[in-house]
């Protein structure tokens, strides 16, 4: 089970670039120190990454918190113009890091997100957009948008990425609220996608939307910890909100949900950061246990807090 320890961090308002939210954080291993990358907003609503950098055996401990984003929003017109989330970070041979990240464009009514790539060259402390355009899109395979992938590289040099796809959009309570599922893709240089027919994880009656798929490899399988919810009033009914499953696969394209395994749920005490939902998790490992960064209330809203795997 996953013993909950705490919030780790939440902006206190005084950054111009992180007024509020926490969200979507991702583990980036340093040789004396975790980095906690995640997903601030400012007071426009508009997302960047940015990060903190906490000490290993206690995470709740903050030893620095950066003052600036480390990607910009896009130019009039592109597909990050209105907000960039980080996903999935990669180290390269060269030194090199590779950041995928989603784009947000907003509608009059509603948003569209697609998938960029952008690199640093000093360590994670900047990065840049390696191309104007995204690297996946709406498409066939993704009718409305695709976004927050999760990408690793076999044994065998093939890049393989899971990520969220929407499929169709339903007018409720006036506003049109997206389904999406989570999808799988490969590739030979993380750039260019080739996207699988087998859905990762369905639809079914209550999963209407998959947030942040995560995956690792373990014992030979791989294994995701992701986020679901319904449709109709998962920002105000509890029900009806993220919680945290998890799934297995053997070789990566089809997956058995096992969500009775996952080890955590929502707080059943009213005053908790994670009563009303938790999502967009993340697992990481350190000098052999195994540790989770988790969002809570308000989709990161109230911050990210992390847990610890104890058998």
């Amino acid at each position: 089970m996953w013993q909950k320890k705490g919030v780790v961090y939440k902006p206190d308002g005084t950054l111009a670039h992180s007024i509020s939210h926490a969200q979507v954080p991702f583990a980036y291993k340093h040789e004396d120190f975790l980095r906690i990358y995640f997903s601030s907003r400012d007071a426009q609503g508009q997302s960047r990454p940015t990060f903190i950098d906490v000490d290993y055996d206690d995470p709740s401990k903050i030893l620095y918190i950066h003052d600036k984003p480390i990607l910009e929003l896009g130019g009039p017109g592109e597909y990050d113009e209105t907000g960039s989330m980080p996903a999935w970070f990669v180290n390269r041979p060269n030194g090199d890091i590779w950041l995928y990240y989603t784009g947000w464009n907003r509608t009059w009514n509603s948003y569209r997100l697609s998938m960029g790539l952008s690199v640093s060259q000093d360590g994670g402390l900047t990065f840049e957009k390696m191309f104007a355009g995204p690297i996946m899109d709406r498409s066939i395979q993704n009718p409305i948008w695709a976004a927050q992938p999760s990408v690793l590289i076999d044994e065998d040099g093939t890049w393989r990425m899971w990520y969220i796809s929407a499929h169709k959009c339903e007018y409720i309570h006036g506003y049109p609220e997206p389904f999406y599922r989570c999808q799988s893709a490969t590739s030979k240089d993380g750039i260019h996608w080739d996207i699988s027919d087998v859905p990762t994880l369905e639809f079914d009656d209550f999963l209407h939307g998959v947030g942040r798929p995560s995956v690792f490899k373990e014992d030979g399988l791989y294994k995701m910890y992701y986020s679901y919810r319904h449709t109709r009033d998962y920002r105000t009914d509890r029900n009806q909100s993220y919680r945290l499953g998890y799934a297995e696969s053997r070789d990566g394209t089809h997956w058995e949900r096992k969500d009775d395994l996952v080890g955590i749920a929502k707080s059943e005490n009213p005053e908790d950061f994670d009563y009303q939902m938790i999502n967009y998790a993340h697992r990481y490992e350190h000098n052999g246990k195994k540790y989770l960064l988790y969002n809570g209330n308000g989709f990161g809203a109230a911050g990210f807090a992390y847990a610890v795997w104890e058998d």
